[in-house]
């Protein structure tokens, strides 16, 4: 038994019936298909993502840093093609059909994930020679191993930062330590079908939440009439099931992908979103109506021969696919296109609050603006999590619960690592056996373990903050978000003192860092929510939704360059110097955390002012 799936079940349990309750007594019915679509697509996502920078790393052997370019190109395009999607949603396709659509796309981007080919091969060129390197294990439990005739040596760098083969006899023909500048890295076997299988996979998956992530929530905000007390909480519930689907995905995924193969993480992911997808074509009567097409007639028309309108922008969202495909290859493209991609609709939006809107509407607008802003520095350092933070798990945290083996019940049940039982001799034979030890990719659920425990307190406490009319204003509790997620990152700096001689610190501290970066969280991620559909003019609110999304994006595209530089050198996927890695990680903590701090401070001082701009957006009526 994993004691990780053994905490999450009683985590789930617990905190899950508090959540039903909730659901079932004071909130539209509608409001629970959209949050099991929505599990089950964050269920897809996230399992893929938590496996994504060690398949990166360690399938098709990419250096860390243009593997972090990737990843936050991928996950940039993953909030930026919502604009899309919301916009063909505002105009032709309503929300409901944008989001089954969304989740098709999804179902071939996640299962085409499951087809990883021949991983590649890292060599080494020294005095005209060529070495290969022979790697078994993924995540943190990756071991590269250099071959000389015939026979495998471990690897390591000195701290020079000299390349050493451990153990290699004088009659090798090689020196034990090979100096910076007189070897080469490269890498053979990365196979091309494969890897455009990959890209394709990933371009599907990209514009599938492109129709799906933004259009969900709206769809939520639907449910509620405006002024109505529950839409808080209720879009605290749905941020719930998104992080439930989110907790599973990093436990179950995390197994299979690092246990039994690339493709039965990435297959798990694909099985998860075809459940999504079959949930919200059934539960269909319960939306009431809400998400329809603007104007279905429209939809209908033919306008080529028997060829509908509908057709046409389904035939032209898969030629964003396409399009899409070519671009997530290249991370300078996506950084360019991106940024004029913020700037054009920041842009939109200030003209459309100054030479379309009324000034309570373009004050609720400029404000909308100003938590965007707030956003994009949240979620830079939040999304370390994915990138740099998973590397820093499997490279500088010690994983395993317990320090040593422990035999309860004269033997009968056993609870340690693998690595524990065997130095220490003990058989599992004939007894309960608890695996006691985290992978790298499952300390991915440790922020969504978190939401599930923190939603129904925090749902709870919006309800009777705002019944007591002291429910603090969003620019304050945006500020408190970005105070958290800054002093997150500086416990790193703590946990550091408490290292081994493995440069491995104790895994409380990650978890006490996930824990601040939960609670910010939840001051602004399902806060932000309600306020874009508050603050946004009826007839853009799907756009202006795609636009928090975008913030996401920009965000991840400077996340992704974070994680570059907090980056050190690998060998067929593993990281050769543990020490230089916790060094290198730990400084670009320390900057982003202490700027994060600095910033939150900033909202707290503007927010007396800020807050007049909502123009009682947040003010409940019966």
């Amino acid at each position: 038994m994993n004691i990780v799936i053994a905490a999450g079940v009683l985590i789930t349990l617990v905190t899950g019936i508090p959540v039903l309750i909730q659901l079932l007594r004071g909130h539209p019915r509608g409001l629970i298909i959209c949050f099991l679509a929505e599990m089950w697509e964050r269920f897809s996502y996230y399992g893929m993502r938590g496996l994504l920078i060690f398949y990166l790393t360690q399938h098709f052997l990419f250096d860390s840093k243009v593997a972090s370019g990737h990843y936050g190109s991928y996950t940039s395009l993953v909030y930026i093609v919502p604009l899309l999607g919301g916009f063909l949603a505002d105009r032709y396709l309503g929300t409901r059909k944008a989001v089954a659509f969304g989740a098709l796309l999804l179902v071939a981007g996640h299962l085409a994930m499951a087809v990883e080919g021949k991983p590649a091969v890292q060599t080494l060129t020294y005095g005209g020679h060529v070495y290969e390197f022979q790697a078994q294990g993924r995540g943190d439990a990756r071991v590269a191993k250099m071959i000389v005739a015939g026979k495998p040596y471990d690897v390591t760098a000195t701290e020079a930062g000299d390349f050493a083969v451990k153990g290699l006899p004088a009659d090798a023909g090689l020196p034990a330590v090979l100096p910076k500048g007189q070897y080469k890295l490269d890498v053979t076997g990365r196979d091309p079908l494969y890897l455009n299988i990959f890209w394709l996979a990933l371009s599907l998956i990209i514009v599938g939440v492109g129709f799906m992530k933004a259009n969900a929530a709206s769809l939520v905000g639907q449910l509620y009439p405006q002024g109505d007390p529950r839409r808080d909480p209720g879009f605290t519930l749905y941020y719930y099931g998104i992080n439930l689907g989110s907790f599973w995905a990093a436990i179950l995924c995390g197994v299979l992908g690092v246990n039994v193969g690339w493709w039965a993480g990435f297959g798990a992911a694909g099985l998860g979103m075809l459940a999504g997808y079959v949930i919200f074509v059934l539960g269909k009567p319960w939306l009431l109506g809400h998400g329809e097409p603007p104007e279905p007639e429209k939809l209908k028309e033919k306008v080529a021969g028997p060829i509908t309108r509908e057709t046409v922008i389904y035939a032209i969202s898969c030629l964003a696919v396409a399009a899409v495909f070519l671009l997530v290859q290249h991370t300078p493209v996506v950084s360019v296109a991106l940024i004029a991609g913020m700037f054009g609709s920041l842009g939109y939006i200030l003209w459309l609050a100054f030479a379309k809107c009324e000034k309570v509407e373009r004050e609720r607008l400029l404000l909308a603006t100003v938590l965007v802003l707030g956003a994009v520095v949240f979620w830079t350092l939040f999304e370390q999590a994915g990138s740099s933070l998973n590397l820093f798990a499997a490279t500088n945290v010690n994983l395993k619960l317990l320090s040593k083996p422990v035999e309860w019940f004269g033997g009968a049940v056993v609870l340690g690592s693998p690595e524990q039982l065997t130095a220490a001799g003990i058989s599992t034979a004939g007894k309960l056996w608890v695996n006691t030890a985290f992978n790298a990719a499952q300390t991915q659920a440790i922020n969504a373990g978190w939401i599930l425990i923190f939603a129904p307190v925090f749902a709870a406490l919006w309800t009777v903050l705002t019944a007591r009319r002291i429910n603090p204003n969003p620019v304050i509790k945006f500020g408190l978000s970005l105070i958290q997620v800054g002093a997150g990152f500086l416990i790193l700096l703590v946990g550091a003192q408490f290292a081994d001689g493995a440069f491995k610190m104790p895994l409380i501290f990650l978890v006490l860092m996930y824990m601040l970066h939960t609670t910010g969280e939840m001051c602004m991620s399902p806060v932000g929510l309600s306020q874009m559909t508050k603050l946004s003019p009826a007839h853009v609110v799907s756009f202006v939704m795609a636009v928090w999304y975008m913030a996401l994006a920009m965000a991840n595209l400077f996340g992704g360059w974070i994680a570059g530089i907090a980056s050190t050198e690998t060998i067929g996927g593993q990281v050769l110097d543990p020490a230089a890695a916790m060094t290198q990680s730990l400084m670009v903590f320390k900057v982003i955390g202490l700027a994060a701090i600095a910033i939150g401070v900033l909202f707290l001082a503007l927010s007396p002012v800020l807050k007049t701009w909502s123009h009682g957006a947040d003010d409940v009526t019966a």
